[in-house]
């Protein structure tokens, strides 16, 4: 084995670390630079904070979407979002029955529906035109981000009423050079290990044979999602319900609307057959989460229904692995 490959796969794991310890200095850089600046610790916890968690995936989304290797660029997204709601609310459901509120039930669930949607219509460019091919195009990219617009409006507006709980802030105090250092380091690590695990998942997808798109839906998908998974499911078993749900719909509002959409806008995204399967499971975990919140207890993930959502990610997979085996 070459040993320029051997270094990539030593560093695809420790490249998450990497990632999700950049994005934590780059939060903590951030939010004291913003704190100097008298902004507020509401308008740095919707910012700031609630993005940070979903830096991993951005970083992982732009050097894929800038080399060309768009299989793992959508699926990182798709997969993410898959997981967030089957794997990551599954297991946090398990841990502790979720009760969820009233606006995420009927606005915010609904808003990360239109999501997968609004992708699944601008990425199938033939089912309106045969002459082209499926891609999510630089136009494509500015409208999805228009949608995101839209979404942080709404998030201000119902946050000034106090009808939602806004991220914590962390209260870490920096000098203004420490500060700036944070996020410099922080940014230098999203980069280095975006780096090593777009590299590593290519090289895996290779040797195993597997498609790029496999990797990026689940190995990639799921360990940028870390920073979720850590932050939902101490939430969950906190018991504070409400956290735990809005991490998760929130971070999946955001990895379609901005993160997709600042990939796409970068460089266009060739789009699947393969694609097309994930943004339709895309579709349906959210309906599928939207419906269970109807059955049994009103408006609560009870634990056999986190089970149920758990064997419906385990079944996808398995399904996913089989037919890209094949």
């Amino acid at each position: 084995m070459e040993t320029s490959k051997l270094i990539t796969y030593i560093l695809f794991i420790p490249g998450f670390f990497v990632l999700i310890k950049g994005a934590s200095l780059l939060v903590d850089g951030a939010s004291s630079l913003a704190r100097k600046f008298r902004i507020s610790d509401l308008v740095i916890g919707l910012t700031i904070v609630s993005m940070g968690t979903s830096s991993p995936e951005l970083a992982v989304n732009i050097l894929s979407s800038i080399r060309g290797q768009d299989d793992i660029a959508i699926s990182n997204v798709l997969g993410s979002n898959i997981a967030n709601i089957l794997l990551i609310l599954g297991i946090s459901a398990i841990i502790k029955e979720l009760t969820v509120r009233e606006s995420t039930v009927w606005k915010e669930i609904p808003f990360s529906l239109l999501g997968s949607l609004v992708v699944m219509v601008m990425a199938n460019d033939v089912f309106f035109d045969s002459t082209q091919r499926n891609q999510l195009s630089h136009n494509d990219g500015i409208i999805i981000l228009f949608f995101f617009t839209i979404f942080l409006y709404y998030i201000f507006s119902i946050a000034k009423k106090g009808e939602i709980f806004e991220e914590e802030v962390p209260k870490k105090e920096l000098s203004l050079w420490m500060s700036i250092i944070y996020v410099v380091v922080g940014l230098v690590m999203l980069v280095l290990g975006g780096d090593w695990v777009v590299n590593g998942a290519v090289e895996i997808a290779k040797f195993v044979g597997l498609s790029e798109a496999f990797i990026g839906l689940t190995i990639v998908a799921v360990g940028t999602s870390l920073p979720e998974l850590a932050a939902t499911g101490v939430a969950a078993y906190k018991g504070n319900s409400d956290i735990a749900v809005g991490n998760v719909v929130g971070s999946n509002i955001f990895n379609v609307f901005f993160i997709l959409g600042v990939s796409a806008t970068l460089s266009p995204l060739r789009f699947t057959e393969e694609n097309n399967i994930d943004v339709l499971v895309s579709v349906l975990s959210s309906l599928i989460l939207f419906f269970l919140l109807f059955l049994g207890k009103r408006h609560t993930i009870q634990r056999i229904q986190g089970i149920v959502l758990l064997s419906f990610y385990i079944a996808y997979i398995g399904f996913r692995a089989y037919i890209g085996i094949r």
